[in-house]
């Protein structure tokens, strides 16, 4: 009995240990996180593939113009993952500019982009990063 359960406690730990080793990989489509929370987004870097964070919200009407494109975008390139960072809480109508993760990363205006390479390092973000993002759209 001893043995059987220090091997279930051996397996346990290397399931663990495996699934906190994997590292993420690119979802079908853009993932949507955040909904006014905080949120670390370098938790959502794929290695090995270009991450375009794009801060968002339902009531900015130029980032629901641009979304059909960064859909494409994450859709037609391998190499390119989009991760939409939705700015306001579920209850809050209109664009929530004090919602924790507008704080947190200083929202200003929006749509706002972060590029990170392959490498998990901070390509450009910005006016940069959105004339980089817009490049690829052709």
């Amino acid at each position: 009995m001893k043995r059987l359960l220090l091997s279930l406690a051996a397996l346990a730990a290397v399931v663990i240990l495996t699934a906190a080793a994997s590292p993420r990989v690119k979802p079908a489509a853009p993932e949507r996180i955040a909904h006014g929370a905080e949120v670390n987004i370098l938790d959502y870097l794929v290695p090995g593939k270009t991450t375009v964070f794009d801060f968002t919200s339902e009531y900015c009407p130029p980032c629901r113009g641009i979304s059909p494109h960064l859909d494409k975008l994450h859709a037609s390139r391998s190499d390119i993952v989009v991760v939409k960072v939705d700015l306001n809480r579920p209850d809050v109508k209109g664009i929530d500019w004090a919602s924790p993760v507008a704080r947190q990363y200083g929202m200003k205006s929006i749509p706002h982009f972060k590029v990170y390479g392959p490498d998990g390092k901070l390509v450009a973000e910005g006016k940069e990063a959105r004339q980089l993002v817009t490049s690829w759209f052709r």
